[in-house]
């Protein structure tokens, strides 16, 4: 096994990503694609270093698994992650610049018919908008010239025998500093307040989404950070792969 790990580590690869801890992260192509919003190699590698190689030895209840998305197409369904990363590109809207054309080229061009005219001026619906930036561009009179970067996080999705979709915090987040944030808030919630056994879905289920959600947006969870990391929790561990 050793002569096995000095073989691989020539190619920069390590063993170790099983057991109740946060697994090596997975990800789409990202903008090698041409749907591709966010840097998902470049993003991935910053998860890695600091949260498969940092958190390596931080026993949690259970795998910790986290994904990254490049856009809501969702390839490699980042949503059924204990975290998932999907890049966003919210449109800016110029309402003033749309003259309401007969044929509307964003209308057309909406994969989700998130966009309408209505009463001679485009409306979009943010309820139904997945922030694909398909749109960004093609408005004759630049009403939507360009878009806003960001990130949808998904907390709680898992797969397997029991299958969860997890739910998307109500906020886009427009920097990879605040997306660290929440990944490690998430990491230190799950190991002080889930039980040993339960992933992350579980533990959301049993405290409720709301109070997850109002702690990972706030900032107590970082404040007490080496409190959570140092209390001797899951000793044992709950994942058997």
């Amino acid at each position: 096994m050793e002569d096995f790990r000095a073989y691989i580590a020539k190619e920069g690869l390590r063993t170790g990503g099983t057991g109740s801890k946060v697994r090596p992260v997975v990800s789409c192509k990202g903008t090698t694609c041409q749907y591709g919003l966010i840097d998902t190699f470049d993003l991935s590698e910053k998860i890695h270093e600091k949260f498969f190689n940092g958190y390596a030895d931080v026993k949690l209840p259970h795998k910790f698994k986290i994904g990254v998305g490049g856009c809501p197409n969702n390839c490699m369904k980042p949503s059924l992650n204990d975290l998932g990363i999907v890049g966003q590109m919210v449109p800016n809207y110029d309402s003033e610049s749309c003259n309401g054309c007969r044929v509307c080229s964003v209308e057309n061009t909406c994969p989700v018919h998130a966009t309408k005219v209505i009463n001679d001026v485009l409306e979009i619906d943010k309820e139904i908008c997945n922030n694909c930036g398909r749109c960004i561009g093609t408005c004759h009179f630049d009403a939507i010239p360009n878009g806003q970067v960001g990130y949808k996080i998904y907390i709680g999705g898992r797969w397997g025998k029991l299958v969860n979709h997890g739910i998307p915090l109500n906020k886009i987040f427009t920097s990879e500093e605040e997306v660290m944030d929440i990944i490690e808030k998430t990491i230190l919630l799950f190991r002080e307040q889930g039980e040993t056994g339960e992933r992350l879905s579980q533990t959301i289920e049993r405290i409720g989404f709301e109070n997850v959600e109002a702690q990972l947006l706030s900032n107590e969870l970082l404040d007490r950070k080496e409190e959570i990391l140092s209390s001797e929790l899951h000793l044992a561990g709950g994942a058997t792969c």
